[in-house]
């Protein structure tokens, strides 16, 4: 038996669309390639996702997300196959112990494909790098941070693709202060962009002026990968609530704001009201995110969200950092 634990993905931002393939020097000279999409996201241990993976007579999956999780093992097969690989291994039965809620901004499509594929990979004794595995099912099209997260955990910059269809490379990893928790806000009002309304989004969307991405980077380098190494919640959390805003903003001509909603605007001011200041949406939404100090804090801020907006337990979680990536285990039955 194969059994992948994988974490779940918080999505701070995108930081660049470029009008055209060149960015210009200091001498307006168009010369420098421009990378597309770009961005900044963390990587958590909570909800995450773990499943098992079994030799079977058939193709069959339970669990939630199961008909998802099926889907990718015969992509990844089939995938395969057309490369020339021939049948790749005896079919699998997928069990699915744990997933976190699909389409609210945490990153779950990527981790299940990634995770389906790396559990067949072992099962089947293939030797794979992670941009084959990705390949395979799927993923990495456009952002890459639940790629190298899957992978790496932590903290996580990448620069974004300089050519069509190329993973974005990983440009900053962190590992996340272990006594730091977030909040991480799930309210039951339906589901973010995704599929083909995500694809047509991002085909309307307007480019980003070089100030724009510039200030975003800013924010980046000079102001949450430093608090971060040094610790200083203040810091980041000021930075991090600036830049997720200042990147919603590219999308407001979609969400109607930076936010995703007036419901979801409401829950991040009442949150920075309660002197918490690294507050945001993650991805699409409706997931919203704060850091907090420790547990002690992160409790305490959960049950005021809960109480003043009527949330439930599930909806409103206090979690960890994951800072080691996807687990891999064969148990031998």
């Amino acid at each position: 038996m194969i059994v992948v634990e994988a974490p779940s993905r918080l999505h701070f931002g995108l930081l660049s669309f470029p009008a055209g393939p060149y960015w210009p020097n200091h001498l307006g000279q168009e010369n420098i390639p421009a990378r597309r999409f770009g961005g900044v996201g963390l990587m958590t241990r909570s909800p995450g996702m773990s499943l098992r993976l079994r030799p079977a007579k058939d193709w069959s999956a339970r669990g939630p997300l199961a008909d998802r999780a099926l889907a990718f093992a015969r992509g990844f097969s089939e995938s395969l196959m057309a490369k020339g690989s021939g049948i790749p291994g005896q079919p699998q039965y997928i069990l699915i112990d744990r997933s976190a809620p699909e389409h609210v901004g945490l990153g779950t499509g990527t981790q299940l494909g990634l995770s389906v594929a790396r559990g067949l990979s072992v099962a089947w004794d293939l030797e794979m790098d992670a941009e084959e595995l990705a390949g395979h099912v799927g993923r990495a099209a456009r952002s890459a941070l639940g790629y190298h997260g899957f992978f790496h955990g932590g903290f996580l910059v990448e620069a974004g693709q300089s050519k069509t269809a190329a993973v974005s490379p990983l440009i900053a990893r962190v590992p996340f202060p272990e006594s730091w928790r977030i909040v991480v806000v799930i309210p039951p009002v339906g589901t973010g962009l995704h599929g083909q309304e995500e694809n047509e989004a991002f085909q309307h969307l307007q480019d980003l002026p070089l100030s724009q991405t510039d200030r975003l980077c800013r924010l980046v380098l000079l102001g949450l990968l430093p608090a971060l190494i040094e610790k200083n919640l203040a810091a980041f959390g000021e930075a991090l609530f600036d830049f997720n805003h200042s990147a919603g903003q590219t999308f407001a001509g979609i969400q109607n704001g930076s936010y995703a909603s007036p419901r979801i605007t409401e829950l991040i001011q009442f949150i920075r009201r309660q002197g918490i200041a690294g507050v945001g949406q993650s991805s699409w939404g409706p997931t919203v995110f704060a850091v907090v100090e420790d547990e002690a804090r992160g409790e305490q801020l959960a049950r005021q969200v809960r109480e003043t907006f009527g949330l439930q337990e599930n909806e409103v979680l206090v979690i960890t950092a994951c800072n080691g990536g996807a687990t891999v285990k064969v148990i031998e039955e």
